[in-house]
């Protein structure tokens, strides 16, 4: 019989988080209680916020269902295992839309994950070799978590960082964010020693070490952290609007097109959409990003995008004919 408490609770919580229905005598048998106890436990569980589901009858029992939050889950060894190792599997490519979220989930999982655990995720990760897709740099998920628990923590970050040019250095920063851009990821941190804001190419970064020591927030020079990097990666150049239709449904364009650069629209007869837009990049790293996406498509305006195009076009139809 399990007379610690908390303990039952959780083996309980770890029983109800199968998806099936737990006949009451069945949950008092596995926990070596009384039914009367298991009816207690089900409703601390519900006052704890897990909204178990009972049904009556000969046939009736107990369920964990969907509620209006996400409770806390419990997981055992493999389950944990295997999230983790999911989560590493594609933390070190950024993966558009569910990036920061994936590594924050990583790092919290991580932060907990008993010694032994640590192991068999290390050796399961080492035994496989993802296929990786698209021209970003893999990153070690190490990296991303560390860095991660440091913004979330507000805590300094100290790390080595190979420049563009080769050159090698240490830097001492407040680290703010982390974003994606579909194909790498950038650290927006306040820079210690050059007493200023700076974007890091995470995978450029080494040696990653968080110092313990805590910072309040600075304000950033613009609204966001993916602004201040568009505007850092193009030289604080003015974005601008653009319109172009695609001889494509928008599920097959959404598939192929980041998120950040406009969402399709689709037009009447379903085979085609248009996607309105800002970029702030140059017009002529527009007309590749969009020559992509791997079907037909026009360019309605601005008449600078439509001019690189044009350009992009004849260039590729000269170097296919030579």
């Amino acid at each position: 019989m399990t007379t610690d408490t908390p303990a039952r609770l959780l083996t309980l919580l770890s029983l109800l988080q199968t998806p099936r229905e737990w006949p009451g005598g069945e949950l008092a048998d596995r926990l070596g209680v009384s039914r009367r106890t298991v009816r207690r436990d089900i409703d601390r569980l519900r006052e704890l916020g897990y909204p178990v589901q009972a049904t009556k009858g000969s046939d009736g029992g107990y369920r964990l269902v969907a509620g209006k939050a996400m409770p806390p889950l419990v997981l055992d060894d493999e389950e944990a295992v295997a999230i983790a190792v999911g989560l590493r599997a594609g933390a070190g490519h950024a993966v558009e839309g569910v990036e920061e979220a994936s590594v924050r989930a990583l790092a919290k999982l991580e932060q907990v994950l008993p010694a032994r655990l640590r192991h068999r995720v290390s050796t399961l990760q080492a035994a496989t070799t993802p296929l990786a897709s698209g021209d970003g740099a893999s990153i070690a998920p190490e990296t991303l978590t560390v860095m991660a628990s440091t913004v979330a923590g507000r805590e300094r970050l100290r790390f080595a960082y190979r420049a563009k040019d080769g050159t090698a250095s240490r830097r001492l920063t407040e680290p703010y964010r982390l974003v994606s851009t579909g194909r790498r990821w950038y650290l927006v941190a306040y820079d210690l020693d050059r007493g200023d804001w700076r974007t890091f190419r995470v995978d450029r970064v080494s040696e990653p070490f968080a110092t313990g020591a805590r910072f309040a927030p600075r304000e950033l020079p613009t609204g966001s952290a993916a602004e201040y990097l568009r505007q850092s990666m193009w030289g604080w150049a003015e974005s601008y609007a653009f319109s172009v239709t695609f001889a494509a449904p928008v599920e097959f364009v959404a598939a192929r097109l980041p998120g950040w650069l406009g969402v399709p629209e689709p037009l009447e007869d379903g085979r085609a959409c248009r996607v309105r837009g800002t970029s702030g990049g140059a017009p002529e790293w527009t007309a590749v990003r969009l020559a992509m996406v791997g079907c037909e498509f026009t360019v309605e305006s601005p008449e600078e995008l439509v001019r690189s195009v044009a350009e992009l076009g004849g260039r590729l139809s000269r170097a296919a004919a030579g």
